[in-house]
């Protein structure tokens, strides 16, 4: 186990600001067996035909709660399990370790501002969004409407509503306390969806058009008020007519200024979410569009296995990302440049490489998250054959006096916009990334766990 922190190692509440020599000290601390289910192996003789980007069942989602106690995984394997944050251990539901959905499937797990309840996507039977109970494992409510698989879902910060994204092309509006939508948005491609920490604007990105719209959520069925194009000339560079960019997820900032777009292929963006911008280009990483490293990319750019391997950590410092090769890539994004005026898309972006590679996780990184409240971090992803782990890695002792502790941690100003202003072992596994000697004051950037 890790070491615990004395009161005269670390105060109780000692804030602790996430910094470059921080990050890049993360190790492996546990593991977890079975963190999924592979199918049987085929009887011998057998001669199943399987494509290049064939391979094991995937951890395909996680989600932390609001206060960042618990932890929860959904699989290709049909089944979502719940791990506590502060014991390391998976947490019993009832009789029950692992929660089957075998009738209709679990994708996108989201814990609502309830650590008892979930809201999940289905891959099978219908697309009806599922609330499910991790209490008494009941379903409680049924959100139908969808009529093709939900790529994209999102809880509001502030109150029970939540958003989702559909291949049918549309995006819906829902609240948990109703079962048929609120408000419905028409668009010409599959979307992906993202609210602010204010939770009073949210962002739709249009694939094939490379196009995000900003909306401000009390008047969704308005216009949007700011429409940002994402285009990277330095793409022409490598090929000519250059590769389109597939948009897989988007995140704002903390303090709503940035937006993080996360790509199926070997880069990310950050946008500039108030004037559109294009800031930076995250590089150093292997894109997830492939299942696994063997495989060609097609000619058409996909979505593949990317959705949830990008995001910010809470104070917005830093960037994390997965990668095809296993490994978790840091980056540092305290200094953006500052850009003002009118939107030029010839102008290239600042070109960031990573500012730590984390080693040692097993198999293509699939989904990293990074905890809301505590300093700690959660990767899954598959490997190459069948065995399974999810894996808790750790910061330094606090003894360690090679990091500074000193400095004080980034509050989520919220800013508000208007429409006007705006293994070789060969494991399948779910790795988790913690500092249990710390208590982490990073302010959790959903308010409504402000306490």
């Amino acid at each position: 186990m890790p070491p615990t922190a004395t009161s005269q190692d670390a105060p109780a509440n000692t804030p602790l600001v996430l910094t470059p020599a921080l990050m890049a000290k993360l190790k492996p601390a546990k593991i977890f067996k079975n963190a999924i289910e592979q199918p049987p192996p085929p009887p011998p003789g057998s001669h199943s035909p399987r494509s290049s980007n064939a391979g094991p069942r995937h951890i395909t989602g996680v989600s932390f709660d609001d206060r960042g106690d618990q932890v929860v995984t959904a699989g290709e394997d049909e089944t979502f399990r719940l791990y506590s944050c502060k014991s390391g251990k998976q947490v019993l539901v009832l009789p029950l370790k692992t929660l089957y959905s075998k009738k209709y499937g679990v994708d996108l797990p989201r814990f609502t501002h309830k650590n008892t309840a979930i809201l999940h996507a289905s891959t099978k039977e219908d697309d009806t969004i599922r609330y499910h109970s991790l209490h008494d494992n009941k379903y409680l409510q049924y959100f139908k409407g969808h009529k093709q698989k939900v790529v994209s879902l999102e809880v509001s910060p502030v109150d029970d509503g939540f958003m989702s994204g559909s291949l049918d092309k549309t995006v819906r509006l829902w609240d948990l306390r109703s079962p048929t939508c609120r408000g419905l948005l028409n668009l010409p491609s599959s979307p992906i969806v993202a609210y602010d920490a204010s939770g009073l604007v949210f962002a739709v990105g249009v694939n094939h058009y490379s196009r995000i719209l900003l909306y401000d959520h009390a008047n969704f069925d308005k216009a949007p008020f700011l429409v940002i194009t994402l285009d990277d000339p330095t793409l022409a560079l490598v090929s000519f007519p250059p590769r389109p960019i597939f948009m897989t997820s988007l995140a704002f900032s903390s303090n709503g200024k940035y937006l993080l777009v996360g790509c199926s292929g070997d880069a990310h963006y950050i946008m500039d979410a108030f004037e559109g911008h294009l800031l930076a280009k995250l590089e150093g990483h292997t894109g997830l569009e492939r299942r696994r490293m063997g495989a060609s990319p097609g000619i058409e750019p996909v979505r593949g296995n990317s959705g949830e391997e990008v995001s910010w950590t809470p104070d917005s410092k830093f960037v994390i990302s997965g990668s095809l090769d296993g490994k978790v890539y840091v980056w540092d994004v305290q200094n953006l440049p500052v850009k003002q005026g009118d939107v030029d898309l010839k102008t290239p972006p600042l070109v960031l490489k990573a500012a730590a590679i984390l080693e040692g996780h097993p198999g293509p990184s699939r989904c990293v998250r990074f905890n809301p409240r505590l300093a700690m971090m959660c990767t899954a992803g598959d490997e190459l054959v069948r065995s399974t782990t999810p894996l808790i890695i750790d910061y330094p002792s606090p003894d360690d006096q090679s990091h500074s502790h000193s400095g004080s941690p980034i509050s989520p100003a919220i800013r508000t916009r208007s429409r006007k202003n705006y293994s070789r072992r060969r494991l399948d596994e779910c790795q988790i990334y913690n500092l249990p000697a710390y208590p982490c004051p990073l302010s959790c950037r959903r308010q409504i766990c402000s306490s």
